[in-house]
């Protein structure tokens, strides 16, 4: 029981980080950027941020996977994938994974240049985009927590 207590709450102060983080870009530093006064002030600025900012979500989603899967296999609980009131698992794993292709595979190997590129060329529908992407990704993030910590503690929508 002790391990699966420790993995809970590893599993907590990682999406604490990593939501709290994406929370913190979408709510504070993209709004500042944007009224920063030349696009390349706007993306240098963004660029630097998000490359200090990149190995803390990094190691925050790595974390919540390994501790999310560890609970799972210590409860036995797999069986909830194949039931709509656990819901919030399933938004669980399904943020996880696209947060994981996001920050090692699009990221590194797209993204980031794309960003520069755009950036470039037309600043204020790349800043746009981008806070836009973000807001959506807070919004689900933030349902998927309010779902799970309801959930978890016996709540059914269904």
């Amino acid at each position: 029981m002790e391990k699966f207590v420790f993995a809970r709450v590893v599993h907590i102060l990682a999406v604490v980080l990593w939501i709290g983080g994406v929370a913190m870009v979408t709510t504070v530093l993209i709004p500042t950027i944007r009224r920063m006064k030349s696009p390349e002030e706007q993306a240098e600025a963004f660029e630097a941020f998000e490359t200090r900012f990149a190995a803390q979500a990094k190691i925050s989603v790595l974390l919540t996977g390994l501790s999310g899967f560890y609970m799972m296999y210590y409860i036995d609980g797999w069986h909830r994938y194949a039931e709509l009131q656990y819901w919030w698992i399933h938004a669980m794993t399904i943020g996880w994974v696209m947060f994981m292709l996001i920050l090692f595979v699009l990221e590194p190997l797209i993204l980031h240049r794309l960003f520069i590129e755009h950036a470039k060329k037309d600043p204020v529908k790349t800043f746009t985009f981008v806070h836009r992407f973000h807001m959506l990704a807070l919004i689900l993030s933030l349902v998927t927590v309010a779902g799970s910590v309801a959930g978890s503690h016996g709540w059914n929508l269904f």
